[in-house]
């Protein structure tokens, strides 16, 4: 059986260094992509089982989990977005955009496995 697929994509070093290593250890294959303009094609490409996105990179976030959600094929794909405890708006705005989920930083890694469980929850 092929192990899940996630996309991740980050700019800071920590802690997306440690969740590429958390979701090998919770048995998942793992794509990096460096640029999130790319995210939406890549998805297509790889078919992942959810999107693990920093929120706080370069551009605008926002306008790429909109384009997951509203895209017919990936809309359907979880999106857990992560931040520091310090971006309070960042993280409304994520939410507010379609993210399914939003931690902070320093929860990320030590709820990764209870996040993905409940994100990736069929209703």
């Amino acid at each position: 059986m092929t192990k899940p697929l996630a996309i991740i994509h980050y700019e800071r070093l920590m802690p997306g260094s440690q969740l590429v290593n958390r979701l090998q250890d919770l048995g998942y294959r793992v794509h990096t992509v460096t640029e999130a303009g790319q995210l939406l094609e890549t998805a297509r490409r790889e078919t992942p089982m959810i999107v693990i996105l920093d929120l706080m990179t370069k551009g605008d976030i926002c306008a790429v989990i909109r384009e997951i959600k509203a895209d017919k094929e990936m809309g359907h794909l979880p999106v857990i977005g992560f931040a520091t405890a310090k971006e309070q708006k960042l993280h409304a705005e994520a939410t507010r955009c379609g993210a399914t989920l939003v931690a902070f930083d320093d929860a990320v890694l030590p709820q990764l496995p209870h996040l993905l469980e409940h994100a990736l929850r069929i209703d």
